[in-house]
């Protein structure tokens, strides 16, 4: 019997409200992933958990199943630490929608548990048509200001198994207590040399046990996108069909891009995350930047992090950004945003001063106030030149360079560190909350690596330069 603490999840988060309709993929040729079946099978598999709105007290999960196992079912419990978690485990049902794809017809599951007590430790488990899976746990958010350390991934996009999957392993094996991911887009390729679902699966690898247990919060990159040519030559935009199955996201986002905006506060965090191609392509940036200002201004967060695909000031390409930077930049500084998180360039910048790095460090040598710091990252294999502002602009900038991030959040500072793939301290800097409201940035005066460039066709690592220009 159910307990009326859990809900059942209702409904598919899609880009334009309406019912979703079911996706399906056309069974074409194309590469598939060496060795690793992809298929569903009779137990679930690429679980992903996903925060609510308020996640002291509600969080989701999607999986998938092929389709002997025709209706989503999970058992959660408050954890106890003996083996007996079914004794009081409550049984909650969700939505199962089918999508067809090269590896064939399954279903995916999604789950929404409400009603959860917060800074507790949950088990749960799914059911497949072979029976339950593991028993996996959770810990939600405490309903109050208290530290904790978040995870920041640029693409994943290409080699995500291959090469993507130790960076994400390497980040979760050497920081303990990772309380959520955050995913700055692009996390498939769509349209790269592997079939979609393939890459889904990969993805799902690569996280692992983590994603299932580790709240994710994702956005959208133009790769989540389908583009179709139209006969006047023209383009328009799809959301592939994976990403409202595979994520289970809050909805509290602002139409017509409500699948793909929303915002979690996470013990003083307020995240807010955007849709950088809708709005450049789709014709949904007005909409957008109305609801992150009306987002912000309703903020009571310590802290105000923002997460999109593509940056306002970028490494690789020649010209920033200049829709999003026109309309979304004011309003950073404006409602004093902290981070600005994104991805889209391969290569890594982390910019404290529009007019260069010079002026941003005597700014700070003469105790201004730091505005918000804007950073660009990357995960996966693929890689882009630097473009030419990229010795002067940014603080600190890599190309041909597999990263992650790992933040720690506290009451009066955030430390940002970031490490390259194999563990290595790269850039970092402590963001500190002065008493008059304002932040001031302090440089990291231990040892980091050198920056990372190509010399010519020789890459910083003695190997062949695998950056292209862009």
């Amino acid at each position: 019997m159910r307990s009326p603490a859990f809900s059942i999840a209702f409904g598919m988060m899609v880009l334009t409200g309406a019912a979703l309709p079911a996706p399906a993929i056309a069974q074409t040729a194309v590469p598939r992933s060496t060795g690793f079946p992809y298929a569903a099978r009779n137990l679930p598999d690429r679980i992903v958990l996903t925060a609510g709105a308020d996640p002291s007290r509600e969080m989701a999960v999607a999986f998938r199943t092929n389709t002997d196992q025709q209706t989503a079912q999970a058992q959660i419990a408050i954890a106890v630490d003996g083996p007996t978690l079914e004794e009081k485990a409550q049984l909650v049902a969700g939505n199962s929608h089918s999508i067809d794809s090269a590896n064939g017809t399954a279903l995916y599951h999604q789950v929404r548990f409400t009603g959860l007590q917060p800074d507790t430790v949950y088990a749960y488990r799914l059911k497949g048509s072979a029976g339950w899976g593991e028993w996996l746990q959770f810990r939600t958010a405490a309903d109050r200001v208290k530290p904790f350390r978040f995870l920041y991934l640029g693409d994943t996009q290409n080699g995500i198994l291959t090469y993507a999957s130790r960076v994400i392993r390497q980040a979760f094996h050497a920081n303990g207590g990772i309380e959520l991911v955050v995913h700055a887009g692009d996390l498939a390729a769509q349209r790269d040399d592997l079939d979609h679902d393939d890459e889904w699966g990969e993805w799902t690898q690569a996280g692992g046990f983590n994603y299932a247990m580790v709240p994710q919060l994702p956005a959208t990159g133009n790769h989540e996108y389908i583009e179709h040519e139209q006969p006047d030559g023209s383009e328009t935009h799809e959301l592939g069909p994976y990403w409202p199955l595979q994520f289970a996201l809050p909805g509290n986002g602002v139409e017509p891009v409500k699948a793909t905006t929303y915002f979690v506060d996470y013990q003083g965090v307020r995240f807010i995350i955007l849709d950088g191609t809708a709005a450049l392509e789709m014709g949904a940036l007005d909409p957008q930047t109305r609801w992150l200002d009306q987002t912000l201004a309703a903020s009571t967060a310590k802290w105000n992090v923002v997460l999109f695909h593509q940056p306002i000031f970028t490494c690789a390409r020649p010209q920033d950004t200049a829709l999003l930077k026109a309309a979304w930049k004011p309003v950073f500084e404006k409602r004093k945003v902290d981070l600005v998180l994104q991805g889209h360039d391969h290569c890594y910048s982390r910019l404290t001063a529009e007019a260069g790095k010079e002026a941003g460090e005597t700014a700070r040598r003469n105790g201004a106030a730091q505005g918000p710091v804007y950073l660009v990252s990357v995960t996966g294999s693929k890689m882009y030149a630097l473009n030419d502002r990229a010795d002067r602009q940014p603080d600190k900038v890599a190309e041909a360079t597999e990263l992650y991030q790992i933040v720690d959040v506290e009451d009066a500072r955030l430390r940002f560190r970031t490490y390259t793939a194999s563990g290595k301290l790269y850039d970092g800097f402590d963001l500190e909350r002065g008493s008059d409201g304002r932040n001031r940035l302090q440089e990291l005066d231990e040892s980091m690596l050198a920056a990372r460039k190509c010399v010519g066709t020789v890459g910083p690592d003695g190997g062949a330069c695998v950056s292209r220009g862009k």
